[in-house]
């Protein structure tokens, strides 16, 4: 949950790198609270008023986190529209998601692994 809040506080700041547990993390919470309010939307017959304003409301923290891991793989966010090629975009998007972060310092910031006065 801590990773999942970290995302939230930072909900529009696309500056920085995201580590590879911070943004699976808060991929794996976010798709568990939808399911969430799905089933309660269900429950209370809304026709999905619930998944789709928590959906709304979580659209911007998800595309910085995405922006900022990209960072940590020293990728411009433009990498994102490669979701857009049909079949590969999505392969080649979760590959890029699953790669281990540049070690040190990138062209988007320091490396968010490394510990105050290490490096």
């Amino acid at each position: 949950m801590r990773d999942y809040f970290s995302v939230i506080k930072k909900y529009a700041d696309s500056e920085g790198r995201a580590r590879r547990q911070e943004y699976w993390m808060f991929c794996l919470i976010n798709v568990l609270i939808s399911y969430l309010f799905l089933f309660i939307g269900e429950a209370i017959n809304d026709d999905y008023a619930l998944f789709a304003v928590y959906t709304s409301l979580t659209v911007i923290p998800s595309l910085m986190v995405t922006v900022r891991r990209l960072h940590d793989t020293n990728r411009s966010g433009w990498w994102m529209l490669v979701a857009f090629v049909p079949l590969i975009g999505a392969i080649i998007g979760i590959s890029v998601m699953m790669e281990d972060g540049t070690s040190g310092d990138n062209d988007y910031g320091t490396d968010p692994k490394a510990t105050p006065g290490s490096i």
